[in-house]
């Protein structure tokens, strides 16, 4: 029987846990199988790992305040 492939909903879902190593291997193999036919989600992708390479060599004194109140805000009242 033949597995369903992810959606693009569910790949982006899964993207921050694809980065950190910590998916299952299976969960792992079907990321990147829609990934290889999958132009919009390996753009997401190359887009998430630019962010995370460019915010790690942000300092939190380099943020204005006013910006650093708005994620703030936005964080606490996310409910994901």
């Amino acid at each position: 029987m033949s597995e369903r492939g992810l959606t693009c909903h569910e790949v982006v879902e899964l993207i921050t846990d694809y980065l950190e190593d910590a998916l299952p291997e299976e969960d792992r193999r079907r990321v990147e199988r829609h990934l290889d036919v999958c132009p919009g989600c390996t753009a997401y992708l190359d887009q998430m790992r630019e962010t995370i390479r460019l915010t790690g060599m942000l300092t939190e004194e380099q943020i204005p305040e006013d910006q650093k109140q708005q994620l703030l805000d936005a964080f606490r009242t996310w409910s994901g």
